[in-house]
Order: structure tokens, then C-alpha cells, then sequence
């Protein structure tokens, strides 16, 4: 049950072979056996979870279906307020902090009927790309402990990788959902700044210019299909992206990131990516990835910048390829020297910039059995064609059947 897919489980649940109580006392019991190790949650919101599932439980039974995340565990990052739960963001200052109100993301979850089953932990204030700043204790990765999750969203990254829920709700600032999903071998997705609400992130806190144009809500789980039911409940448009992404559309241009480096094991793994999308039938061809330069953290020109990069760098393709990370998985001891920006977003951090679509999944592994991610890019407002050609990859490549714990 803990790797099923959403559809899979949804399905499972409306016909009613499996119940939401069912559900989430399998993934609190996972919880309490793997947190410890992993540090995933700050909050585990245990009576909450159990009485949503027994409200779920009784809605479904009188044939009152929400949709595919009704009774379906999701866990949401403390940077997203929660009415009456703490929100923390990593930070100590944040302890005792509990919110009148949900983030809109929350909100738009609960009517969904989707259960939130706790609060994951995160870099302290989003500040840092390891996942081993917060001041509630570093996350482990599922796969191998000695390694970094990434950050910031790393408790979200590795709950989902080892099966303590099926979804999060994240924010990604220069990479923060990409990284980790890349370093604990799931989706990370972050749209347009426009397609999901970011209001209730920390909505007591100012909010700088940096932040404002670069922080993007953004969501983690197991696959592009799932990301997109997600999406059907989160986004400010009315986009059907789980009936989009269904279709192969291999009349999609593949533009093939040709200035970007890489170490040798993840560009061979790029390269085999390349080539199963381009045996499914894509046509594919060299692009150059728009990096700019948005380290500058000046705002001034962002959206003229923004207006003008899907003239600029999608001219003759529709989507734009490139590894997630330029190099394998860091350790910990590698990243303690550095442990704000010990894994570089210099590879990520220009898809805030121009407001781009972007999906991180995994591709591979490297010679130490950790992940590799793959990024596909796509145009402002063109979630559709990122999703589906993740999806597409993924049937090709036969991504997701390998789990770091059983």
C-alpha cells in the first residue's frame, strides 16, 4: 500500500475495498517506525488524521466522493500555516507559532477531502539546499543516511520516497521541491508563479521582493500522474491535467540542454534519458538552457525578462531538458562545509527567475545506489506539456519501481 499510486489507491478507496482509516493508520504506523530515523515530520498530526479518516470513511459510504485525494494521507511543509497546528518553518523562533487559518493550499486540500497527516521538516526559513539546517534536526535520506536529502522541502522529499504519505505541498524558491526530489528519487513540480496560491506562507511574516518573484508553490510524490491530481486540486486555473497528461503527444520538440556540465555518471544518465524519450518517438534537438543569471538578486528587469523567454528560448522547441544536479548526491560530511548551499541550485534556479514550469523526476542512479533527477522545462503557463512528457518518460524509462525501503 505505502508505494501505491494515487489513482490506484483513489480507486481502491470509491470502491470502497479499502477504507481511509485503513489508510492512515498504515502510514502513521510507518511514521512511527521510520521518523525516528528520518526526521521527516516536525508534526505528526495524529488525532486530527484519524478523525478525518473516519469523516472520510462515513462521506464515501453515503456516496458523497470528493475526488481522487478523498481519504488519501498528504503531508504539507511547515512553511504553510495550519489553523491550530504549529507552523515553524524550521525555526526555533517558530516553535509556539500556531495560525488561525490554513494556507489557501491547505484549505483547497481539506475540501478535496484529502487528509493532512502532518507538517514535514524543512531548511530553517527555506534558506538552505541540504536539509540540514533545521533547528528541529537534519532529515535523513531514505535511501542512504550518510547522504543529504537536499533542501529546502527534504523532510517532504524523503516522507514521500519512503512511503509516509502520498503527496506533499511544497515551495520552491531557487530548487527547494527540485533538489531534494532529485537527491530522494521522487517528483518534485513547481508551475508558473500563478497556477497555485501561495497566500498563508507564514501569512503573518513580511515577504521581500527576492521571495515574492522567486518562491513558487510547488508539490512532491511519486509521478508525474500523481503531481497532476494534485494539481487538479490546487491550481488557480481550471486545467484537467490528470485527462491532458494521459495522451502522448510525441509532436512535442525535445530541446536537449547542450550548455550546461556535468560529472560523467549524471550526464551518462541524461543521456539514457534522452535516448528513451527519443525511441518513444520525440523528435529531439540541442538547446541552450536560458541559466541567466538571477544569483544577481536584482528584481528590476524580472518581468520584462519573463515576458520575453518564451520568444528567447523556445523558439524552436517546447520543452528544454537538463539533469536536476550537476553532480551525484553529496554526503553529509561532503556538505557540512557548506551546509546552506552544500547541493548548487545553479542548475535550477533560473526556472524561478522566468516564472518556468518544471518537473524533476528521477532517471537513474549513480555508482553509489542514490538518485538521479532529470529536469523538464517548459514554457510559461505550459504545466500541460511538462507534465505529460514526465509521464511519458516515465512509462518509457519504467521509472518508480525501485523504493529505497520496503
Amino acid at each position: 500500500m505505502y508505494y501505491d499510486s494515487i489513482g490506484e489507491l483513489s480507486r481502491r478507496i470509491h470502491e470502497q475495498t479499502v477504507s481511509p482509516v485503513e489508510v492512515v493508520e498504515a502510514c502513521l504506523q510507518r511514521i512511527e517506525t521510520l521518523n525516528p530515523t528520518l526526521n521527516a515530520f516536525i508534526t505528526v498530526m495524529v488525532d486530527s488524521a484519524r478523525d478525518h479518516a473516519k469523516a472520510a470513511e462515513a462521506e464515501i459510504k453515503a456516496g458523497k466522493w470528493r475526488g481522487p485525494l478523498h481519504g488519501l494521507p498528504v503531508a504539507v511543509k511547515d512553511f504553510y500555516d495550519t489553523a491550530g497546528v504549529t507552523t515553524t518553518a524550521g525555526f526555533e523562533r517558530f516553535k509556539d507559532r500556531v495560525p488561525d487559518t490554513d494556507a489557501e493550499a491547505v484549505k483547497r486540500l481539506r475540501q478535496a477531502g484529502a487528509i493532512v497527516i502532518g507538517k514535514t521538516n524543512m531548511d530553517a526559513l527555506g534558506m538552505a539546499t541540504t536539509g540540514l539546517t533545521s533547528d528541529f534536526g537534519p532529515v535523513r535520506n531514505p535511501w542512504n543516511g550518510e547522504y543529504v536529502t537536499g533542501g529546502s522541502s527534504a523532510g517532504s522529499a524523503a516522507a514521500v520516497a519512503a512511503g509516509l504519505c502520498f503527496a506533499t505541498v511544497d515551495t520552491d524558491a531557487v530548487g527547494s521541491v527540485r533538489l531534494p526530489a532529485a537527491c530522494c528519487g521522487v517528483v518534485g513540480f513547481k508551475g508558473s508563479s500563478d497556477l497555485v496560491s501561495t497566500k498563508g506562507i507564514l501569512g503573518d511574516q513580511p515577504v521581500d521582493d527576492f521571495v515574492r518573484w522567486m518562491a513558487h508553490a510547488a508539490v512532491t510524490t511519486r509521478s508525474a500522474a500523481d503531481t497532476a491530481l494534485v494539481l487538479n486540486v490546487l491550481a488557480d486555473r481550471g486545467d484537467d491535467f490528470a485527462a491532458e497528461i494521459a495522451k502522448a503527444d510525441t509532436k512535442v520538440r525535445i530541446g536537449v540542454g547542450n550548455n550546461f556540465t556535468a560529472a560523467a555518471e549524471v550526464k551518462q544518465a541524461f543521456d539514457r534519458a534522452v535516448t528513451a524519450l527519443r525511441n518513444a518517438g520525440y523528435d529531439t534537438r540541442e538547446a541552450a538552457v536560458p541559466f541567466g543569471d538571477p544569483s544577481q538578486g536584482s528584481m528590476a528587469a524580472i518581468e520584462a525578462d519573463r515576458a520575453g523567454i518564451a520568444a528567447e528560448a523556445f523558439a524552436d522547441v517546447d520543452v528544454i531538458l537538463l539533469p536536476t544536479l550537476d553532480s551525484p548526491v553529496p554526503t553529509v560530511a561532503e556538505a557540512a562545509s557548506n551546509p546552506e548551499q552544500g547541493v548548487s541550485a545553479e542548475t535550477t534556479a533560473f526556472a524561478n527567475y522566468y516564472s518556468l514550469p518544471v518537473a524533476s523526476v528521477p532517471c537513474g542512479f549513480d555508482s553509489h545506489d542514490m538518485p538521479i533527477g532529470l529536469q523538464i522545462v517548459g514554457k510559461p503557463g505550459d504545466e500541460r506539456t511538462v507534465l505529460n512528457v514526465a509521464h511519458q518518460y516515465e512509462l518509457a524509462a519504467k521509472v518508480g519501481v525501485k523504493h529505497p525501503i520496503a
